[in-house]
C-alpha cells in the first residue's frame, strides 16, 4: 500500500519511474498548485503537507504503477515515461530572458512577502500617486466579493416565455440559410426578451461589470444549435464580435470563437502556452476587448469555479497602501509580443527566439472625466506574458522585467485574490464580463469520463456603451475587431489550440501527455 506520506516525503512520485530522470519538487508543483485547494499545504515551492487520506482509494502493480485518490485528485505514476517526462520537465522549467526576478506563472505568497522586505530595505520607494490619479474610484464597479451578491443579483434566468422566443429564433435563422457570421440582432430577432439584455449589458458597462444568463437547456439542442443561440443572444448585449484567432485548419480566418477545454491529454506540452487548455488554476488576466462572453456547455466532475475580481477595488486598494506599484503599472512595460502595429497574422509570436518582438506599454490607464464618459481606470495585462507558461517561455530576446514590475504583478493578483467572487458554471450558463474592470481566474478542475468542463468564448464590443481604448491598446483593439466581417468570420465546433496560445513546435513527433510519467487531472 502507497500512502499519501510515501507519495510526497519519499519522492516516490519523482523517481519512482526511472531513477536517473528526476524532477524537481518545482516542476512538480507547477503541476499540482490546484492541490492547495484541496488541503495540501505548499510553501516555497515544497510540499508541506497533505490532508488525511481517509477513504482514499490507492493500489500498486508490480510495474510501480499506483493511482492515488485523495480530495478529488486523481494521479496516476506511469511506467511509459521516457520522452513526454522530459519533454515535460523542459516545458515547465524554461525561465526567459537573463536576469528575470525569481517569479513564475503561479503566484507565491512567500516570495512575494519576501520581495517586498528585500525592495522596502535595499530601495527608495516613491509613495505618491502619478499626476491626476484619483485617491479612490467610487463607482458600482469597485466592489469586493464579500459583500456584491448582497447589493446585486448577479444572474438572470431566462423563463418558458423566452425560451420559446429563443426557440423562435433559432427556426428562423436557420431558414435563412445564413452563414453563422451573419447571427445578428436582426437575424436572430428577440423582441421580448431585447430589453432585458440591453439592461444585462447597460450593467456590465456602467454597473458592476458582469451578469450571467442562465436556463439555456443545451442538452436540447446540437453543438451548432447552441453556438448560434449563444452568439444570437450576445449579439443583443454586444453586437460586435472579435477576431480571436487568424486561422483555422491552417487557412487564414476570422475565428470568433474559442473553445475552453482541457486538451493536455491530446497535446504536446511544448504546444501548450496557456492554462486555459489544460486542468491548473488560472490566475487573474484579463483577456483582449470589451466584454468577454463564456457559454458553458458542461462542467468539469469537480472545481473549476470562476473567480471574478474587480480591477477599480484593486486599483483603490494600491492606491491608498502601495502607490508606488500604481506608479509601476502605469509605466511602460516591455510586453512580450510582436510589434503591435504589425499585421495580426504575423504578430502572434509571444515565446518564441529571434528578433525583439516586444511592444513598451503601461499595463494601467487612467481615463479623465469628459463628454464621453466618467473617470475611469483600466488594467490590462496576463501575468503569463511576463513570465511564461509551459511551451511558451518570456523570451530571452527581450528585457527581463524589474523586481518592482515583479512585485506589481504579485500585488495585483493576491489583492484580486482577496476580493473576488466565485462563480459555479452550470450548463447552460452564459457569462458577461466587463473585461475593463474585472480581472478573471479560474479554479482548478477534475474532469471524468462523463463530466469535462467545456466553455466557449466570445470576445465582445458594443457600438453603442463601448468604453473608450486607450491609444496605446488600439493597435491591439484593432487586431481583434478590425475588418472581421460576417464572410470571414469562422465559429470553430471542436476544441483546438489558439496559435497565439501554441508553444514552441518540434519537428519530431513526441508522445502525448497522457502518456506521461507523471498525469495529474486536479
Amino acid at each position: 500500500m502507497v500512502t499519501c506520506s510515501q507519495v510526497w516525503n519519499s519522492q516516490l512520485l519523482v523517481d519512482a519511474a526511472t531513477k536517473p530522470r528526476r524532477r524537481s519538487v518545482a516542476t512538480l508543483h507547477h503541476r499540482i498548485s490546484p492541490l492547495e485547494a484541496c488541503g495540501w499545504t505548499i510553501r516555497n515551492d515544497t510540499i508541506k503537507s497533505c490532508p488525511s487520506p481517509t477513504g482514499a482509494r490507492r493500489e500498486t502493480t508490480s510495474s510501480l504503477r499506483a493511482a492515488n485518490h485523495c480530495c478529488g485528485l486523481h494521479l496516476t505514476l506511469y511506467d511509459t515515461v521516457d520522452a513526454s517526462r522530459e519533454m515535460a520537465t523542459a516545458a515547465a522549467n524554461r525561465t526567459g530572458p537573463p536576469g528575470q526576478p525569481d517569479i513564475a506563472y503561479t503566484p507565491n505568497w512567500d516570495t512575494y512577502q519576501e520581495r517586498i522586505k528585500r525592495r522596502q530595505e535595499t530601495e527608495k520607494i516613491n509613495g505618491t500617486l502619478p499626476d491626476g490619479f484619483p485617491q479612490k474610484l467610487e463607482s458600482s464597479l469597485a466592489w469586493t466579493g464579500a459583500t456584491v451578491t448582497d447589493q446585486y443579483d448577479w444572474s438572470y434566468e431566462l423563463n418558458q416565455s423566452e425560451l420559446e422566443e429563443i426557440q423562435e429564433a433559432l427556426d428562423y435563422f436557420k431558414s435563412q440559410n445564413k452563414s453563422l457570421g451573419d447571427i445578428s440582432q436582426l437575424t436572430f430577432p428577440l423582441p421580448k426578451l431585447h430589453p432585458r439584455l440591453r439592461s444585462i449589458s447597460a450593467d456590465v458597462h456602467n454597473g458592476h461589470g458582469f451578469k450571467v444568463v442562465r436556463g439555456i437547456p443545451i442538452d436540447k439542442y446540437t453543438r451548432e444549435e447552441n453556438v448560434i443561440i449563444y452568439a444570437g443572444i450576445a449579439s443583443h448585449v454586444a453586437n460586435i464580435r472579435g477576431r480571436q484567432d487568424h486561422e483555422h485548419n491552417g487557412r487564414p480566418a476570422d475565428v470568433v470563437l474559442a473553445h475552453v477545454k482541457d486538451l493536455s491529454t491530446h497535446a504536446d506540452a511544448k504546444n501548450i502556452g496557456s492554462p486555459a487548455y489544460t486542468t491548473e488554476k488560472q490566475v487573474f488576466h484579463t483577456d483582449a476587448g470589451d466584454v468577454i462572453a463564456l457559454f458553458a456547455l458542461a462542467a468539469a466532475d469537480e472545481g473549476g469555479e470562476s473567480f471574478l475580481s474587480s480591477s477599480w477595488t484593486v486599483y483603490n486598494e494600491l492606491a491608498a497602501t502601495r502607490p508606488d506599484l500604481i506608479r509601476t503599472l502605469a509605466e511602460p512595460w516591455d510586453v512580450d509580443e510582436a510589434d503591435e502595429s504589425s499585421e495580426f497574422l504575423t504578430s502572434c509570436r509571444f515565446g518564441k527566439t529571434g528578433p525583439p518582438g516586444y511592444t513598451p506599454r503601461p499595463l494601467l490607464y487612467h481615463q479623465p472625466a469628459g463628454e464621453k464618459g466618467p473617470e475611469r481606470v483600466i488594467i490590462q495585462y496576463a501575468r503569463r506574458s511576463f513570465t511564461g507558461y509551459w511551451g511558451l517561455p518570456r523570451s530571452a530576446d527581450i528585457p527581463a522585467i524589474t523586481e518592482a514590475q515583479a512585485e506589481a504583478l504579485d500585488a495585483v493578483h493576491f489583492t484580486a485574490e482577496k476580493h473576488a467572487l466565485a462563480l459555479e458554471f452550470r450548463p447552460g450558463d452564459i457569462q458577461f464580463v466587463n473585461n475593463l474592470s474585472i480581472f478573471h481566474a479560474r479554479g482548478g478542475f477534475r474532469d471524468s469520463l462523463e463530466k469535462q468542463r467545456h466553455l466557449i468564448r466570445l470576445w465582445l464590443r458594443d457600438e453603442e456603451l463601448h468604453w473608450d481604448t486607450p491609444a496605446a491598446l488600439q493597435s491591439r483593439w484593432d487586431r481583434v475587431y478590425g475588418n472581421v466581417t460576417a464572410e470571414t468570420q469562422v465559429f470553430p465546433l471542436e476544441p483546438s489550440i489558439r496559435s497565439a496560445s501554441s508553444g514552441i513546435k518540434t519537428k519530431q513527433d513526441a508522445l502525448p501527455l497522457s502518456s506521461a510519467a507523471v498525469a495529474i487531472s486536479a
